[in-house]
């Protein structure tokens, strides 16, 4: 027989209506009596009416987040601290919200397909992570697309990307961070640096080679075109961008790479060519993913606190945390020193 809501009201001894505040978490309940009707739904099993609760109420239980590949550990670890903080409290069915990992890969089209479908589900909130594609067109559409969804009563926030009218933003500061790291190496007394940029059409790339450059042009060294070579976020483009770095100029002394994993292949390529890490070439990543402090040497790399970033816009999307002012904050990244890098040989 199939558990209707009275029968929760009942057995935790409450009005119907006070379940249904409970359950859809849009109303101050007592501790006590929230208490009470939960333990009841877990004894009766009862399985709230998703759609008729969503056509009653402005937005549904479900939270679309947006990543590139989940594949990728720099957006599995924002995804699963944003999933984290979005649950009702102890997992329970109170104010659980459904978590929908979309997985653009890249697509722009994709992206705006995803968005359209989370508005079509009243999605009570969405959240879209990593760098935005640079094309004007897109990014119109963009935001078209989050201005219907906040005016629908969606809470939009961006985690790691540019700013957009109507969303929180908590941006990552890519290009200090970029600055950083080649600031590091120059400090080491390096002049013949090869850059590994990401693809050429993202946010995160353009930011973080203007880091670069910035720091080299501090420092009076030629920006070469020929020292940076564009390619994807992964460890073959890591490998055969440094091959064709050293076919380009064997001199090169360092090796910035896009981001860690990019950095790995980076490392093999110079391994393979016979090069000893830092010795012959010091090699830095970016992001501080997992494995980083594990790769032989360590990576020097700028640490991004994806987590903390991911877990505080889940709180913001879910309204248990306010915005920061303005609706914009920067999360910056932290240089950190380890074996592959070190002094350019004489």
């Amino acid at each position: 027989m199939t558990v209707t809501l009275a029968d929760v009201a009942a057995r935790a001894q409450v009005s119907p209506a006070t379940v249904s505040r409970v359950l859809n978490g849009n109303y101050p309940v007592a501790a006590s009596t929230r208490e009470r009707v939960l333990r009841a739904v877990d004894e009766l099993d009862y399985v709230l009416n998703g759609p008729a609760s969503a056509l009653a109420a402005a937005t549904s239980d479900l939270v679309g987040i947006l990543v590139n590949d989940i594949a990728d550990p720099f957006f599995g670890i924002m995804a699963s601290a944003i999933q984290s903080e979005i649950g009702g409290p102890g997992g329970r069915a109170g104010g659980e919200r459904l978590a929908v990992v979309c997985n653009t890969g890249g697509s722009p089209e994709r992206e705006l397909t995803y968005l359209t479908l989370l508005q079509r589900q009243r999605a009570a909130a969405v959240i879209l992570t990593g760098g935005a594609v640079e094309d004007a067109v897109h990014v119109a559409a963009v935001d078209t697309k989050l201005r219907k969804l906040a005016d629908a009563g969606t809470r939009v926030v961006l985690c790691g990307r540019p700013p957009s009218p109507d969303a929180i933003a908590l941006t990552f500061d890519n290009r200090g961070g970029g600055r950083q790291l080649t600031e590091h190496l120059i400090g080491l007394g390096h002049r013949r640096l090869g850059y590994i940029a990401g693809p050429e059409e993202r946010t995160t790339t353009r930011h973080r080679l203007e880091g670069h450059r910035d720091a080299l042009a501090a420092h009076g060294i030629e920006d070469d075109p020929k020292r940076t070579v564009w390619g994807r976020y992964d460890r073959r483009a890591g490998y055969d961008a440094t091959l064709e770095l050293l076919r380009r100029d064997p001199s090169l002394t360092a090796v910035v790479a896009a981001n860690d994993t990019v950095a790995l292949g980076a490392c093999a390529a110079l391994r393979e060519a016979g090069l000893r890490i830092p010795d012959d070439v010091s090699v830095a990543g970016f992001d501080d993913l997992p494995f980083s402090i594990d790769a032989v040497p360590a990576l020097t790399t700028v640490h991004l606190p994806l987590s903390d970033a991911g877990a505080r816009a889940g709180r913001i999307a879910m309204g248990r945390e306010e915005p920061p002012p303005g609706g914009i904050a920067t999360v910056c990244g932290e240089l950190m020193v380890r074996g592959s890098t070190g002094a350019p040989r004489e």
